[in-house]
């Protein structure tokens, strides 16, 4: 019999037409998960759990580092299972009678003692005591391997080294046959032991497999300095936490230095750090404009001026006399840098006209250093007394062309520059190459002028520092404020890629000793010989170096070191970017955006 086909009228929710939304599971799951018999995929990639089932009788303490730190993919899970101590020493108790019975059947055989029955049960007896006293606990303990590769001979790949890396140990694994759904469940972040294949240990046995084990530098101060390529842990560090908060960078051209002291700066400021900035190049005018800093530009035909004759205002700790005889010591090192140089009497003249100098104008041990800014003498006055005292003519004449010749206008004038700014730029690109060291000197003895009279947070980054180590004084003038930079709150950074100028210095080594930090980029080969007798370096670290890519380096922060990647958000790379294609590229940018 044929029953008559009745149409029916099927609602259809409203809802079904609404627009799709997309949620977060819908963007990280896969495409699809195939479970094999000794593998499974999900989308393209291929995985593999293993399980450990056999291991020594004694392990030893960070075993699981060559595994954590393989240069492969991979999920470690650990499930700890307690057990209750009453059944466990139920059980030891039958145990040690087992044991103990058998021992005294074979001695009342006559046989030869079991060395393996003894140890077996001094054992068991030590542990029994050890749960009596709550000194131990027992558990079973689950761990499972999950690697990953594109091809299965990858995946193969893996587990040779893994087996290798293990069975030296005298630890076995063994793939989860027929069981690879529950391995992937297991390895995951479920905490579910869908596998529950497990060894007894006691809680002694089980901290010799604690994970954390390789060098890792994550604090709960400081900045991002990159991401560890060891572990891809975060390297979070302050460096005013170390012992001194100096650092070094050493690095070729084009290997990332200044964009990593740039994302230090932007970072550093975040944190309520002033910075500033001896700059070579001018190349830190952009983050200065990024951040509404201050660029003061040092040249000869600058409207900003530097006067090396001004004196610091003691502190509530100094005596007057002591910090003057101190400034006059270190002008006398800037106008032999100046001067290209000073004979030993040369010497002991300039230094009693100096000291006439700042008497001329009342500047002395007993007058009050309140007035000292106001009578301040310039590079003129100095002349001026000069020419007063015998067999000063070829002094004179050098000098001259500093105080009326074409470079008066930077080396005579009173400063008139105030740093109200958390971020100041002296940039010294336009002044004369022949000129720059002693420019830099002059820069760098104004700043520690304004560092000493107020104490706060401060980094001072000295670009292109082989520039004073060119010269005796101005190496020398570089490693005193390196070395008393604690003393006022001061981590000085001193970046160099002429890292063979920079250690023939005599002041170079003690540079690098007293910077608590330091980070090594890519190395020539001409000069990583040097650096490798400078930080004690392995082969491995000088190949590193050798090939390491831009923005990798070696970080020394105290004893630790690690290899980071210096990395960036989008918006701290549109700061900082030194890239010329990247420049040109936002320059035509801004231009296109300035015309619409």
């Amino acid at each position: 019999m044929r029953l008559p086909f009745f149409k029916k009228k099927t609602e259809i929710a409203p809802e079904l037409f609404e627009e799709g939304r997309i949620t977060l599971g819908d963007i990280v799951a896969p495409s699809a998960v195939e479970i094999g018999q000794n593998f499974f995929k999900l989308g393209e990639r291929l995985g593999k759990t293993y399980f450990v089932f056999s291991y020594p009788r004694y392990l030893s303490a960070a075993w699981m580092y060559p595994v954590i730190n393989m240069n492969s993919p991979m999920d470690i899970s650990f499930y700890l299972h307690p057990l209750e101590s009453e059944k466990v020493l139920k059980q030891l108790r039958k145990r040690v009678t087992e044991v103990q019975s058998e021992i005294m059947e074979r001695e009342g055989k006559g046989l030869v003692r079991d060395p393996s029955l003894e140890t077996a049960y001094r054992d068991l007896e030590a542990l029994r005591d050890q749960l009596q006293t709550a000194q131990e606990r027992m558990l079973r303990f689950g761990l499972y391997l999950t690697v990953y590769g594109d091809t299965q001979e990858e995946i193969k790949s893996v587990e040779t080294d893994l087996r290798s890396v293990l069975e030296s140990r005298l630890i076995y694994i063994k793939p989860a046959l027929y069981q690879q759904k529950e391995g992937l469940t297991s390895s995951s972040p479920y905490n579910e032991d869908k596998l529950f294949i497990t060894t007894a240990m006691n809680s002694g046995t089980l901290a010799s497999t604690f994970p954390f084990v390789s060098f890792d530098l994550s604090a709960n101060e400081g900045i991002l300095y990159g991401i560890n390529t060891h572990n891809a842990s975060l390297v979070l560090f302050d460096r005013f936490s170390l012992e001194n908060p100096n650092s070094v960078i050493f690095g070729t051209s084009g290997s990332g230095k200044s964009y990593a002291i740039k994302l230090e700066i932007l970072r550093q400021l975040m944190m309520g750090v002033d910075v500033i900035v001896i700059d070579p190049e001018n190349e830190y005018k952009s983050l200065v404009d990024a951040v509404g800093g201050e660029f003061f530009n040092v040249s000869l035909t600058s409207p900003h001026h530097l006067n090396p004759f001004d004196v610091p205002r003691p502190k509530e700790d100094e005596r007057p006399d002591d910090v003057l005889r101190t400034n006059i010591i270190n002008l006398v090192g800037f106008l032999r840098t100046m001067l290209g140089g000073l004979t030993p009497e040369e010497d002991g003249i300039i230094h009693g006209a100096l000291v006439e100098t700042y008497a001329a104008k009342d500047i002395t041990g007993d007058t009050d250093p309140k007035t000292w800014p106001e009578k301040t003498p310039v590079m003129s006055d100095f002349e001026d007394i000069l020419s007063s005292m015998e067999g000063t003519e070829s002094l004179v004449k050098r000098l001259q062309k500093f105080t009326k010749g074409a470079y008066s206008q930077f080396f005579n004038q009173r400063s008139n520059v105030t740093m109200q700014n958390r971020l100041v730029v002296f940039g010294i690109r336009d002044m004369e190459e022949e000129l720059r060291p002693a420019a830099m000197y002059i820069v760098l003895r104004f700043l520690w002028k304004q560092i000493t009279s107020q104490l706060k947070r401060r980094i001072l980054v000295v670009d292109e520092a082989w520039w004073m180590m060119k010269t005796e004084d101005g190496a020398s003038f570089l490693f005193g404020t390196v070395k008393r930079s604690r003393k006022y709150w001061l981590g000085v950074t001193t970046v160099t890629q002429d890292v063979n100028d920079f250690m023939k210095s005599s002041y170079g080594q003690p540079i690098v000793t007293n910077s608590a930090l330091k980070i090594l980029m890519k190395q020539s080969p001409a000069t990583i010989d040097i650096l490798q007798k400078a930080f004690n370096l392995t082969d491995q670290e000088k190949n590193i170096l050798l090939e390491t890519a831009v923005g990798e380096a070696i970080f020394f922060a105290g004893l630790k070191h690690v290899a980071i990647k210096v990395v960036a958000s989008y918006t701290e790379d549109q700061i900082i970017t030194t890239n010329p294609e990247e420049v040109a590229r936002m320059k035509k940018a801004k231009k296109e955006l300035t015309q619409k």
